[in-house]
């Protein structure tokens, strides 16, 4: 895994020293090699951290006698049948690292073709002299992130916004559109961020940038449609279907293997991370050293799982316990955020990293199992199942007319709008618990544009459906949440996690089924259910699902309270568009175990962050 960053200017010749200046701040995503390749009107560069070819595949990568300018983010995992058929079509390579095959490609590949060649976890630019042409690729479900800003007279990119506020053209404005968006979901959704005029390549895209600075965006890949196209059978069994997921998982695990050092994985002790143990061992070699993160609170641990999985495929097992995750370890894991996440696994995402990071370099992970297996009871809860009742919409004009509590906004509520308002955490209501007007100034909220937060995800939900809300969720929850979670708390300790569950062939065959092939008479999840039962312990499949849940109550009234309430009582100064007694009334709520904990830590995240992060508002 790596840090990547560089730009194009109109002047004849880029400054590299501004590229080193960006990669500076980028040394956690690759801490073992720099390199520049600064050649007529652009410079792009890349930290490494040497995984593959550890001794001979320091950045830049060139080719085509220097014509042609790689640096990448991520892992190839076809890269070995790649560089076979360009061998035998006359190329000849310099090292034995996957990004050099990248810019092979390039030498017979328009940019769009080129992406969907590739497997893997990846961000990656291009520089072609002799086109003059950058190319910028994120994969299809965007495991790894890529910013951008565009002027007039240059295009800069980087891993991370921190590394595009390192270049002198850009600076750090806040984007007013961004509040709204990210107290809806959490996070602010592609290609929106915090900041005026910086924007992520959505997942699944090819952005290229011409001589004369136009930018140009192509999307390459999108979920597939069931049986559009004939991609599948509608009437496969589950038999046949759980053995097509077995083929298509056992086949994904061995080239996410793939390392000049050591490598382990996450083990939470839930089906997902089990199964990747599972076929870990069965692609042989010696047994993974296994992490996984401990609570004291019995509800929320599931250290008895992990550990009986682990001795079940003879791993050495690491457990790091909670409480060692005090206030000043939430204060420094969200200030390194360069955007604010509201996952609470987040923190400890980032401590069990750093524990991983001590023993091993790369971590297989079984993250994806929930979006693309229906491992949420949401997916289930489908438009269709809330028709409109008698009286609903006219209650709903009196609630919005002030004539009805807004307590009752919900009961008036159906179809999609019930979906709407069950799935975000604040949204574009007048009035109820869920009304952002409970929380902005109302100067933030005269100018700020609510209904655009949920354009994206309704856009992808369709006609909300339980396939099209799990296609939904790929390109916003698992890409802007989960991914993103995993990849900067990772990557703040130099630790490369690999996702086998959203492989290429995984995805091509698992998004083709019909929603109706993951559910039995246990609920959702059943063709990964089918595999645990065949290969996991009985007691770590065969009960209630868990989730990586974090215990907000008790470490809001234990480590976390004070750091928490110190920065509340700045929140006035700090966010300014916020209705600052309203943010304080929520903690308190939240403090007494009755209003919403993850509301709550919402905002204490977003002013712990701006207090690091002084936008220019």
């Amino acid at each position: 895994m790596c840090g990547i960053a560089g730009f194009v200017t109109r002047r004849e010749t880029a400054d590299g020293s501004i590229v080193e200046r960006q990669l500076q701040v980028l040394t956690h995503r690759g801490p073992d090699a720099t390199g520049v390749f600064a050649s007529g009107r652009a410079a792009i560069g890349q930290n490494r951290l040497s995984v593959i070819d550890v001794t001979g595949g320091d950045p830049p990568i060139t080719v085509a006698d220097g014509r042609i300018g790689v640096v990448s983010n991520g892992e190839i995992y076809n890269f070995a049948e790649l560089r076979t058929e360009l061998q035998e079509g006359g190329h000849r390579f310099s090292t034995r690292c996957d990004t050099e095959v990248i810019g092979h490609l390039r030498e017979h590949l328009q940019p769009v073709s080129l992406a969907r060649r590739l497997h893997g976890m990846f961000a990656f630019a291009l520089w072609d002299n002799d086109d003059e042409e950058l190319v910028l690729v994120r994969d299809r479900v965007g495991k790894k992130p890529l910013y951008y800003w565009s002027g007039p007279d240059t295009f800069v990119f980087a891993s991370e916004i921190k590394g595009l506020l390192e270049h002198p053209l850009v600076s750090a404005d806040l984007d007013p559109d961004a509040i709204p968006a990210y107290l809806t979901f959490g996070y602010v959704p592609s290609p929106r961020t915090f900041y005026a005029g910086i924007r992520s390549v959505p997942p699944g895209h090819v952005l290229t940038v011409d001589r004369d600075l136009r930018v140009q965006l192509a999307q390459f890949w999108q979920p597939t449609v069931p049986g559009a196209g004939g991609a599948a059978r509608l009437d496969l069994n589950l038999d046949e279907a759980a053995a097509e997921t077995r083929r298509r998982l056992a086949a994904a695990v061995p080239p996410r293997l793939v390392a000049d050092v050591p490598l382990g994985a996450f083990l939470s002790g839930g089906i997902d991370s089990g199964l990747m143990v599972h076929y870990m061992a069965e692609a042989g070699g010696r047994p993974p050293e296994t992490f996984t993160m401990a609570f004291a609170e019995a509800g929320f641990d599931e250290t008895p799982y992990a550990r009986m999985v682990a001795q079940a495929y003879g791993c050495r097992h690491h457990v790091l316990p909670s409480p060692s995750i005090d206030g000043a370890a939430l204060t420094d894991a969200i200030q390194a955020l360069d955007q604010p996440l509201a996952d609470p696994a987040y923190v400890m995402t980032s401590a069990l990293s750093a524990l991983t990071r001590e023993h091993v370099t790369v971590a297989i992970s079984g993250d994806g199992g929930d979006e693309l297996f229906a491992g949420y009871e949401r997916f289930a809860d489908e438009a269709a199942r809330h028709p409109a009742r008698l009286g609903q919409d006219a209650a709903r004009q009196l609630v919005e007319a002030g004539a009805l509590p807004g307590a009752l906004l919900r009961r008036t509520l159906h179809g999609k709008e019930l979906l709407h308002y069950r799935r975000v955490e604040l949204g574009p209501w007048n009035t109820g618990r869920k009304s952002l007007r409970r929380f902005l100034a109302p100067e933030a909220l005269a100018r700020s544009r609510p209904q655009d937060s949920l354009c994206l995800w309704r856009s992808l939900a369709g006609e909300m459906d339980t396939a099209s809300l799990m296609r939904a969720d790929l390109w916003t929850y698992l890409s802007e949440n989960c991914l993103a979670k995993a990849d900067r708390a990772s990557m703040a300790h130099g630790l490369e996690v690999r996702v086998p569950m959203l492989g290429n062939p995984v995805l091509d065959a698992v998004l083709a089924l019909p929603a109706a092939a993951h559910y039995d008479a246990g609920g959702g999840k059943a063709l990964l259910r089918a595999l645990a039962g065949r290969h996991l312990p009985q007691a770590a499949w065969q009960r209630e699902k868990h989730g990586f849940s974090v215990p907000l109550l008790q470490l809001f009234n234990g480590p976390w309270r004070e750091p928490a309430e110190a920065v509340l009582q700045r929140c006035e100064s700090l966010a300014p568009f916020l209705r600052a007694d309203a943010v304080r009334a929520q903690w308190t709520s939240a403090l007494r175990g009755r209003g919403s904990r993850r509301l709550a830590y919402t905002f204490v995240v977003l002013l712990m962050w701006l207090e690091r992060h002084r936008l220019q508002c």
